[in-house]
């Protein structure tokens, strides 16, 4: 089970590392998105953002081999891909590049409740 905890946790933290490669132009991020950053505010902004996933993504990459970090990581993603699958449900109006991040995002979702599923049936039994 603990393989299979792994592997999924390995799924979610390649989605959210994914997003990384934008922290290292403004360019990069425009194409991903299918956007314009108007400006060097939200080109940092959104450089940021992409820095930030690709920390969150590193510990749940970290956490698959980590069982002691498991649950907070679980956590982390969850709140983001779940957080950011509202915003954009309750925003609407969205390119297809941003449902493709949707999809990922629900893709990812899935994997981490089926390693939060695996994780609490090995740890009740």
């Amino acid at each position: 089970m603990g393989k299979m905890i792994t592997f999924c946790l390995l799924v979610v933290g390649l989605v959210n590392f994914a997003p990384v490669l934008g922290a290292i132009s403004a360019q990069r991020l425009e194409s991903a998105y299918s956007i314009t950053l108007a400006g060097n505010d939200l080109a940092i902004l959104m450089r940021h953002r992409a820095l930030l996933f690709g920390i969150l993504g590193a510990f749940i990459l970290y956490s698959a081999f980590s069982p002691l970090y498991q649950w907070a990581a679980m956590i982390m993603g969850g709140v983001s891909m779940v957080g950011f699958a509202m915003l954009v449900f309750s925003t609407g109006g969205y390119n297809a590049a941003l449902g493709k991040v949707l999809f990922m995002d629900v893709v990812g979702i899935v994997f981490l409740l089926a390693a939060a599923a695996l994780k609490y049936v090995s740890e009740s039994g």
